[in-house]
């Protein structure tokens, strides 16, 4: 690698977000007494606040003064990393009562500490599957429906003797007509949480790719240019991207702002997409190296393990997208939803949803939960039923998944 120094979140403000101010600075700013009026002396209760989107909600939860602060994320390094970081941070406001705890929402041991750390004002559930490669076989999938729609419901149901103020679950613009099984769980998320709004205050959102968080194929090239080993992306696949702040900015405001029942989502052109191989090639030029197109994975593989120490040309093999659950753009919101485009500069809001009854949803988990009792019973088979929950879900099925990319 060359001497150029990196920083990586200003790359992110030149080459992918191209901004230099939050895109919900203003909104922020307008809003500000409102938000420190519902957050100050709350107590907060964050699921899944170890990765990129759960940790900067917190960040940008700090900005405000909660009375306590406790993270629940099955990752305890992810825990023990964003502790140091917020202790070393000059611009959070650390309640007192602030705790981590490595467990899993859906254990016994979360309904203990929820039953006697509790209640709660606020509530966010950032836990979640949320790589389309997680969709391979009926073990990923099952694995999959269990977190982000079963354990969902189970944390309504916890909730709801003692409600919270506010309760949000993060969705994903996936869930907009979806095209892959973790796109149609999210959707269901939706379903589950919009059956019980009329209980409890719940709102979600929809957002863009989060720029380089934890697991991305962004992220991913660094790491890769860490071990000197080829880049490797789709072409022609146009996402949206917010920035790791951005993505938390956008959740609080949706967490703490909404009426129940609302989803969230970012106020983006379509001239603000970008490809992953725009960015791939950004990043290497950016840190003084010329990306070498390579015909194959080999001949990229190759060349890597050839670099020598003072290169500046990289390889790079960019191929058309062929997996399972590719979709070649993205969209927020589907022609049948309403929208309220007018109370937020950059937010818009998916109004009046329909709504199941919890009967509904008791149904539809039954066939759920029946689907994966016994033998294991193929992909296909999981489609089809989930298809019937989800009249505009299209998956498209090509036979390969991401685990047999680089």
């Amino acid at each position: 690698m060359t001497d150029t120094v990196f920083h990586l979140e200003n790359f992110i403000a030149e080459h992918v977000t191209e901004r230099t101010t939050s895109l919900f600075a203003d909104d922020l700013a307008t809003h500000h007494d409102e938000l420190a009026a519902r957050i100050d002396g709350r107590a907060a209760l964050v699921i899944g606040g170890a990765g990129t989107i759960g940790s900067s909600f917190i960040r940008a939860l700090l900005q405000f003064r909660p009375s306590k602060l406790y993270v629940v994320d099955n990752n305890e390094n992810g825990l023990t990393e964003l502790t140091r970081d917020l202790r070393s941070s000059v611009d959070v406001n650390v309640p007192d009562d602030y705790k981590t705890y490595p467990i899993n929402f859906g254990d016994p041991v979360f309904a203990k500490l929820l039953a006697n750390e509790g209640p709660f004002e606020i509530v966010a559930n950032f836990a979640a599957h949320k790589h389309v490669r997680s969709e391979k076989d009926p073990y990923s999938i099952e694995a999959m429906i269990e977190n982000n729609v079963l354990r969902a419901k189970h944390l309504l149901e916890l909730l709801a003797g003692h409600p919270p103020e506010r309760f949000f679950c993060v969705s994903t613009d996936k869930a907009a007509n979806p095209v892959n099984i973790m796109g149609a769980t999210k959707k269901l998320m939706e379903e589950v949480i919009l059956a019980y709004s009329a209980e409890i205050p719940i709102t979600t959102a929809r957002f863009a790719n989060v720029a380089f968080s934890n697991g991305s194929l962004p992220e991913g090239f660094l790491a890769r240019m860490q071990r000197r080993q080829p880049l490797s992306a789709p072409e022609g696949i146009r996402r949206y991207f917010v920035s790791p702040a951005e993505s938390g900015q956008l959740c609080l405001l949706a967490c703490v702002l909404g009426e129940s029942g609302d989803i969230f989502f970012p106020k983006l052109g379509e001239e603000s997409m970008k490809t992953f191989t725009e960015i791939g090639d950004a990043l290497l030029r950016d840190m003084g190296y010329e990306p070498v197109p390579c015909e194959s994975d080999a001949t990229a593989r190759r060349m890597a393990a050839e670099l020598p120490d003072d290169s500046v040309v990289y390889p790079v093999h960019y191929e058309p997208a062929d997996t399972s659950g590719e979709k070649s753009y993205e969209e927020f919101f589907t022609d049948d939803e309403t929208l309220d485009l007018d109370r937020f500069a950059k937010l818009g809001v998916i109004k009046n949803a329909p709504r199941r009854s919890v009967d509904e949803i008791d149904e539809m988990f039954a066939v759920l939960r029946g689907l994966f009792t016994g033998e294991p019973i193929d992909k296909a088979a999981i489609v089809e039923a989930l298809g019937r929950f989800i009249p505009n879900f299209e998956h498209i099925e090509t036979g390969r998944h991401l685990d047999q990319k680089m």
